[in-house]
């Protein structure tokens, strides 16, 4: 198993991408601690099939916008797991919008969800790696984080933030045998609570239909493992001379 003997923190894991990458960590040996912000009931369910795997397993409610809710779940987590050593950021939010239209309040809620969130869990999960001289941090991007949509200021100012985040963390722990890489999800098959964040299927486009996949040369979306068997590549040895880099799981979408 790839990840034996290894611990590793998931933000976000309660439901889509996230319970994915905790259920293939699981099942590739990796002892967890998942954190969502509000659903118990969705993040217990995840850790119940993941101990099934034989992988023990520790959930946290917390914002992880708030930087003393991030220092006080990792300090839970190595307490309880002996260390971590991946970090899967994994949590974010995508509204889309014109940008004369974003409030101020918008502007600094998603930078704190998307990319404020990112510097206080590397920031709190690094001494612990620094220490054992090892660690792979692995953020989740999205189409925002290679290229500008209209609509899109807000989630691409704070995931292109997020790629230069982890370029200097990359920079400055390489010495330290600490890698930080990026995974780019494209269009992905999962279930959308806030439907009011993909503003092309409210014009009539289905998802999964022609018109939708024309521009995705593999003709398909994505599936969740399809993302989380990015993220297993980045939290494995296989991966073990690639820092400060990206990969994009977007069925060629970007070449177009």
């Amino acid at each position: 198993m790839r990840l034996e003997g290894k611990t590793a923190l998931i933000t976000g894991a309660s439901r889509n991408i996230g319970r994915e990458v905790a259920m293939t960590f699981a099942r590739e040996g990796a002892d967890l601690v998942l954190n969502t912000r509000t659903s118990q009931a969705e993040l217990d369910d995840v850790a119940a099939k993941c101990r099934e795997l034989g992988v023990k397993v520790h959930t946290v409610i917390a914002d992880v916008s708030d930087s003393d809710s991030v220092k006080k779940m990792v300090a839970e987590g190595i307490k309880e797991l002996g260390k971590i050593d991946i970090l899967v950021n994994n949590v974010a939010i995508r509204p889309h919008k014109p940008i004369l239209e974003v409030t101020d309040e918008e502007w600094h809620h998603t930078l704190g969800v998307n990319m404020h969130a990112a510097f206080y869990l590397i920031k709190a999960v690094l001494p612990g790696m620094m220490e054992r001289k090892t660690g792979s941090i692995i953020a989740l991007g999205g189409q925002s984080a290679i290229t500008g949509r209209p609509g899109t200021s807000i989630v691409t100012t704070a995931k292109t933030g997020v790629v230069g985040l982890l370029r200097a963390v990359a920079a400055e722990m390489a010495p330290y045998n600490i890698r930080a890489n990026m995974v780019n999800p494209g269009s992905t098959d999962t279930s959308r609570g806030n439907p009011e964040w993909y503003p092309e299927f409210q014009a009539g486009v289905e998802r999964g239909s022609n018109e939708h996949l024309k521009d995705i040369p593999m003709g398909r979306q994505a599936t969740v493992q399809d993302i989380a068997n990015a993220c297993l590549f980045f939290a494995s040895d296989e991966s073990g001379y690639i820092t400060g880099d990206s990969v994009n799981v977007m069925g060629g979408r970007y070449i177009n």
